[in-house]
């Protein structure tokens, strides 16, 4: 396929990928940032070509890994499970692996803290639950154990029995009692963490009864 570079041709549908044509025929598309390095007259060789495709298949895998971490944080595993399903080859998996964590873009320790603060935010978990998402994730467990350290479970589990047990003033303290702890046990917190905080949310609810 050697050649001489006779246009360069920025590709209509897609702005960052140029068409690279030798002695007047479409040879191959690059991104346009390896494109650039390139000019008319220039002459490939077979080398230079295959080259130019190993680099080409790497910033498509970077590009595509970029646009999977534009939705939200990730964690490495899950960036190799999706290279991976896109029929990245194994080096080529490890060089966007290691472009994106020295540009600190995959950072398991600061996914797992994003993952557990957004958790506490809106939907707070049991410590057995987030454990088991996160390890689901991919990510290391001591490095999980480190971003659950200080994590007040308790408090978590009372602010979610809060807000539901609003939902359920209207039942009887079995009913309450019955149906807030299924709900708290289906979101990972354990029955020793499950029994005070349904007991203390009823109470409460029982001493604003008494204040109307």
């Amino acid at each position: 396929m050697a050649g001489t570079i006779t246009a360069l041709k920025v590709q209509k549908r897609n702005p960052k990928r140029v068409n690279v044509y030798l002695d007047g025929h479409y040879a191959f598309g690059l991104a346009a940032i390896e494109a650039a390095k390139l000019r008319r007259d220039q002459v490939l060789s077979d080398e230079d070509i295959e080259r130019l495709k190993k680099r080409d298949s790497f910033e498509k895998a970077h590009d595509r890994a970029l646009h999977f971490l534009s939705y939200r944080p990730r964690s490495e595993a899950e960036v190799r499970r999706y290279l991976q399903g896109k029929a990245v080859s194994p080096a080529v998996e490890e060089e966007v692996v290691e472009r994106l964590t020295r540009a600190k873009l995959l950072d398991d320790l600061a996914f797992t803290r994003y993952w557990v603060e957004n958790r506490e935010r809106f939907k707070p978990r049991g410590l057995r639950m987030l454990r088991y998402e996160l390890h689901q994730k991919g990510v290391d467990a001591k490095i999980i154990a480190q971003s659950l350290a200080d994590l007040d479970e308790e408090e978590s589990a009372y602010r979610v029995a809060t807000q539901r047990g609003r939902r359920l003033a209207h039942l009887d303290q079995a009913s309450f009692r019955q149906k807030l702890s299924a709900y708290l046990l289906r979101r990972g917190f354990p029955y020793g963490v499950v029994n005070p905080t349904v007991e203390r949310a009823w109470q409460e609810l029982i001493a604003e009864d008494e204040k109307i």
